[in-house]
């Protein structure tokens, strides 16, 4: 935490927060634009935001867009703020947003780990079930990771995997991974403690995840690995909700199992 604090101490750097929490996804370039600072000076915060876990950093195409990783910040939250306070607090920070007028964004999660692997066996264990299953709990997609395949997704434990609509869209091994999401499922109503018209209201909600891979910028590090879950309806959506803590969780224990991998 005494990073995230470092990070935090700077009006600059609060400012940068600020603006991704305005609009997530910025380029360098955006988040230049009408600050009184350097592009270089912006990039400097930017990195020091990044290796606090404020700030992650996706690559498309030829820019780099910022997302704020607000995992850190919960945890700050976690520790200083108990759970029906923190409910009251973020009941008086949505009157206040909606009395203010402020925009609300099309939410997405945005997190970055650094795993002391290979490019290559990163993207094995993202794709073979018996790595797959070892992270998982025993719950694991199914596919053969082409382009265009379809994703089958068990919904029950040691169940079947079905089709639930999920297809693969991008398959780049060692570099990306992109496949869309399956919608809420009746199991998830009773995990959630979902009515039935909250159910019905959320169910058709298709969100996709993407999973980038690179190596870190020190190398000692490894590889970094983005997750980018994406295409939620609102910021109170459920599935947001549920995939939020599951991702943290999988992309710790991952971590664990490929660095007691043997080299």
């Amino acid at each position: 935490m005494d990073d995230v604090f470092r990070a935090l101490a700077d009006g600059s750097r609060r400012e940068l927060l600020d603006r991704l929490n305005e609009r997530n996804g910025q380029s360098l370039r955006e988040l230049c634009a009408g600050l009184d600072m350097s592009r270089q000076a912006v990039s400097k915060h930017l990195a020091v935001l990044e290796s606090a876990g404020l700030v992650s950093a996706v690559r498309h195409g030829r820019e780099k867009l910022h997302y704020l990783n607000p995992v850190p910040i919960h945890q700050l939250a976690d520790r200083w703020i108990g759970r029906y306070e923190r409910g009251r607090l973020g009941a008086l920070s949505a009157l206040k947003d909606a009395l203010e007028g402020n925009p609300v964004n099309k939410p997405a999660f945005v997190y970055t780990i650094y795993i002391d692997t290979t490019a290559e066996k990163l993207y094995e264990a993202l794709t073979t079930p018996e790595f797959l299953k070892q992270y998982h709990g025993g719950w694991a997609p199914v596919s053969d990771w082409q382009a265009g395949s379809p994703v089958y997704w068990p919904v029950e434990e040691n169940g079947e995997p079905q089709d639930l609509g999920q297809r693969v869209l991008v398959a780049e091994p060692g570099k990306r991974l992109v496949y869309t999401w399956h919608t809420l499922q009746p199991m998830h109503q009773e995990m959630l403690g979902m009515s039935d018209e909250e159910f019905a209201a959320a169910r058709q909600e298709r969100s996709q995840v993407a999973f980038d891979i690179e190596p870190a910028e020190i190398p000692q590090l490894g590889v970094k690995l983005t997750i980018t879950h994406d295409g939620f309806d609102s910021p109170e959506s459920r599935m947001l909700e549920s995939v939020s803590g599951g991702w943290v969780m999988l992309a710790s224990q991952l971590k664990s199992l490929l660095e007691r991998q043997p080299a």
